[in-house]
């Protein structure tokens, strides 16, 4: 029988802040308010009050899961719905499995199957994502990166509508459909990735700090994908700018020690994650996240 994880206590959080900058349009499907008349065929998902397109942390989370298990082989093995279309993901089904995974342990697991629920260990998610929302001014005075889309006359508001058309093979009749796009250029912004370092059943943290890096590796893979939909006909790529990422002990929770700035750059390339690991270690063991 596998050991019974007891305890999870919080060694500290890594912060990754920064904007997220559209290359080419950006369609993350929303649902259509009614049937309207003359209405657009695929809407974008905006904020309820404002009105305003901004990105789900779950479907930018969700993008970097599936890029990273991609990346690292996982076998797509757990049917979340299995009429068309068809949607299948990786889940470890042993606690094994579980436990050499980074992707199950950064990004969690559900209970799922009755295989799962018997597991007796913890299994919690490490990374979480916040909505990003179209970026404003940072303070009075300030630029407002989105000036020239927020002045922009576009067919919505904050949005254009890019036709497509389904060609015939044969008689090259057109079908053709809309679909709502943020333009290239807009930014998102506050940015925020915060993943947690555990210690579960006092086994140490060394194994979250090692997998750190996945996470940066993950939105590296999404900058050569895309986010949303319609990928593969020129939506959807992203770049990430002007990161910071910090590190909060635990002690700093409690009013003992001070966050540390880990690194800061334009681009996520100019990061180093693997320096990262030091001092998150060096920290640990000044105390600071005793």
């Amino acid at each position: 029988m596998e050991q019974t994880a007891q305890t999870i206590i919080l060694r500290g959080k890594v912060i990754i802040t920064g904007k997220l900058t559209l290359i080419t349009g950006l369609h993350i499907g929303g649902a259509a308010a009614g049937l309207d008349i003359g209405g657009i065929d695929n809407p974008i998902i905006r904020h309820p009050v404002t009105r305003e397109p901004y990105i789900p942390g779950s479907s930018l989370r969700g993008k970097m899961r599936s890029l990273l298990e991609r990346h690292l082989g996982k076998e797509a093995n757990t049917f979340i719905q299995r009429r068309e279309p068809v949607v299948r993901v990786h889940q470890c089904v042993s606690p094994k499995e579980y436990a050499e995974c980074a992707a199950c342990q950064i990004f969690g697991l559900t209970p799922g199957d009755k295989e799962r629920r018997e597991w007796t260990t913890i299994k919690p998610a490490r990374l979480l994502v916040r909505d990003v929302m179209l970026a404003k001014p940072e303070g009075p005075g300030a630029e407002d990166p989105n000036r020239a889309l927020r002045e922009a006359k576009t067919e919505l508001p904050f949005t254009e509508v890019k036709w497509e058309a389904a060609i015939d093979r044969v008689t090259a009749a057109a079908v053709p459909r809309q679909n709502e796009r943020v333009p290239a250029g807009a930014v998102f912004s506050p940015l925020e990735l915060v993943y947690s370092l555990y210690d579960l059943d006092g086994t140490g943290s060394e194994q979250d700090i090692a997998w750190l890096k996945y996470v940066f590796k993950a939105m590296e893979l999404l900058e050569d994908d895309y986010l949303g939909g319609y990928g593969s006909r020129g939506a959807g790529k992203v770049n990430f700018t002007d990161l910071e990422v910090t590190f909060k002990p635990r002690a700093y929770y409690e009013g003992t020690a001070e966050k540390e700035l880990l690194g800061k750059a334009g681009n996520l390339r100019q990061l180093d994650p693997a320096d990262y690991e030091g001092k998150i270690r060096q920290a640990l063991s000044g105390g600071q996240g005793a």
